[in-house]
């Protein structure tokens, strides 16, 4: 577990990577869906995260270092859904500080965007790795739904978001 949000995943995923020599690095858990043509239980393989987070000010860059997945994370996790039929998405996240956010519109121009869902840790994740020099995935499971409002409930949240694991474990053994 690398707690909520992106202090909490820089924090973990730094000290795996740099006091354990932690060489991949796969993180699965939930999102909240933000396009029409995704369902609960969907899983989203992140292939790039923005964010509405500093975290990449640390780098001091006269630009924007792009928060992006491993390429062969990404290949692989997307051929282990496809063997196993399992729908996916594949896209950008939005990797945001905010659970709840005193804008009810903040999420309105990510979804114009065709962002896919929003989660707290997969950009902190994939900065950590890009500069670390390791490889980095985000799979997750859509837990809410934005547009239409469904939720899961917290016992479907303990018990039935095993899929994920599945596609995670199967990549992480190749």
């Amino acid at each position: 577990g690398t707690g909520m949000g992106m202090p909490s995943m820089a924090l973990y995923s730094y000290e795996l990577i740099k006091f354990f020599d932690v060489k991949r690095l796969i993180r699965i858990g939930t999102c909240g869906a933000m396009q029409k043509n995704m369902n609960l239980y969907d899983v989203v393989l992140a292939m790039g995260a923005a964010t509405d987070s500093n975290y990449a000010s640390q780098y001091n860059l006269p630009g924007t270092l792009p928060a992006i997945a491993s390429f062969n994370l990404l290949k692989d996790a997307e051929a282990t859904c496809e063997k196993h039929a399992q729908t996916s998405h594949v896209g950008n996240v939005l990797s945001s500080d905010f659970f709840y956010n005193a804008d009810a519109d903040a999420l309105k121009k990510w979804m114009d965007l065709n962002v896919l869902s929003v989660d707290m840790e997969t950009a902190a994740l994939y900065w950590n790795a890009i500069y670390l020099g390791v490889e980095a995935l985000s799979i997750m499971t859509v837990s809410d739904h934005i547009i239409t409002g469904e939720k899961t409930t917290p016992e479907e949240r303990q018990t039935s978001f095993t899929k994920m694991m599945d596609i995670a474990l199967e990549v992480a053994t190749r």
